[in-house]
């Protein structure tokens, strides 16, 4: 186990004290002869990549034997398993032709022979590699699927496509209840996801040491609006602009729109287009992405520099980018949908939305009220450190772990 000032653990436990720390310690150490193994599609964008990065590192300084694998496949799959991703998501539109489900369900021994999941514990990621099971017939160890995405109403046909695989899974873990359907085996957890309070995005950062990072994009001279998240049609980035366009018919803004593109997120390219094209050259609307040197140090930046953030999404599984904000104490307006429900109390640690004339209301009372949005931004702190961190989110690992070990 590191020790010393610079581990994981000390920062917690000057965060939160000593005894978060020492029962996380006492759970880990009934699984230091156990193997753990994390199956995903992208070590890099997108929320599910960041939080193993940060969960792995906590795993090994507890002295636990962990692995994490991305598989690779051709790009032909990826957009299929993105079809999939929003049919699960209630893309009711979405059909899949024999061929698409033959490659999606084939892949699956690709995966599998690349990954050799043998440990006592693999939990996969996500519906992409969701299939992988079915070549496990012999495994030893116990297999978990979590899932990441809105899957309160699905396409059927998707969900049809992957049900059966679920059924094998010796647990399965949903972010909320509305997201498992009822006739899934049991076990089933629920289990939020978290941030790491320590890495580049969520460390402290002084307002001085942000505003010179956010000018190098943005202009501070007024209020900017920011919303982070992958270019995506269920973040809703167009109807972001259509806010912002009618906020600033009565206050001049800035706003502020930040993704990074994913090597599992085919679609992204063409949704960060769209939207270039949907802003019509407005010179105060700024489009950023990794591409343009937009990490998460910047990021970081943004969320406490923004005089609001905004996570108008449609569907949404978990928002860590408003978990995030929120960290920084700055107000969040969140689409009324999914896992943001679980972030944000309506009116108390920030607002939730319904229609893009909503959207615009609050933004426009939260800049004329500035001091209610201060005292949202604080709540908003406070919730996180008690529901969000990573080390809670660990915790409740341990404690499947232990339960499906029985």
């Amino acid at each position: 186990m590191v020790e010393g000032k610079n581990s994981i653990l000390n920062s917690y436990e000057i965060l939160l004290g000593k005894e978060p720390v020492e029962i996380i310690k006492k759970k880990a150490r009934a699984f230091e002869d156990k193997s753990i193994l994390h199956v995903n599609a992208t070590k890099f964008g997108g929320g599910v990549a960041e939080i193993l990065q940060n969960m792995v590192a906590l795993m090994e300084e507890l002295n636990l034997d962990v692995k994490w694998k991305a598989f690779s496949a051709p790009d032909s799959f990826f957009q299929i398993s993105k079809k999939m991703h929003n049919a699960l998501q209630g893309n009711y539109k979405i059909n899949f032709s024999t061929e698409e489900v033959n490659q999606f369900l084939e892949q699956a021994k690709e995966i599998y022979d690349q990954v050799h999941p043998e440990e006592d514990f693999v939990i996969i990621h996500d519906p992409q590699p969701c299939p992988v099971i079915k070549h496990a017939e012999k495994r030893k160890g116990k297999w978990i699927w979590r899932c990441h995405i809105d899957t309160s109403n699905p396409n059927p046909k998707a969900w049809d496509l992957i049900f059966p695989f679920l059924q094998k899974y010796d647990a399965r873990i949903f972010t909320m209840k509305e997201f498992a359907k009822s006739e899934l085996n049991k076990p089933i957890f629920y289990i939020t996801p978290s941030i790491n309070p320590f890495s580049e995005k969520n460390k402290e950062m002084d307002l001085d040491t942000a505003k010179n990072i956010v000018q190098k994009y943005v202009p501070l001279d007024l209020p900017i609006i920011t919303q982070v998240s992958r270019f995506d049609p269920w973040k809703d980035p167009l109807g972001v602009v259509d806010a912002y366009n009618k906020v600033k018919e009565k206050i001049p803004i800035r706003l502020a729109l930040i993704g990074s593109l994913a090597s599992d997120d085919p679609e992204g390219v063409e949704w960060l287009e769209k939207v270039r094209e949907y802003a019509n050259d407005d010179k105060n609307i700024y489009i950023l992405t990794n591409l343009d040197g937009v990490g998460d140090l910047e990021v970081n930046a943004f969320q406490r520099v923004s005089k609001i953030i905004v996570q108008k999404s449609l569907r949404e599984g978990f928002g860590l980018t408003v978990t995030e904000a929120l960290w920084k104490g700055t107000p969040v307006i969140g689409g009324d949908v999914g896992g943001i429900r679980l972030q944000i109390k309506d009116g108390e640690s920030g607002y939730l939305v319904n229609s893009i004339d909503e959207t615009a209301e609050r933004i426009l009372y939260l800049l004329k009220n500035p001091k209610i949005a201060e005292n949202m931004g604080k709540k908003g702190r406070e919730k996180v450190r008690n529901e969000f961190l990573l080390i809670r989110h660990f915790e409740k690992y341990l404690d499947l772990f232990k339960s499906i070990s029985n």
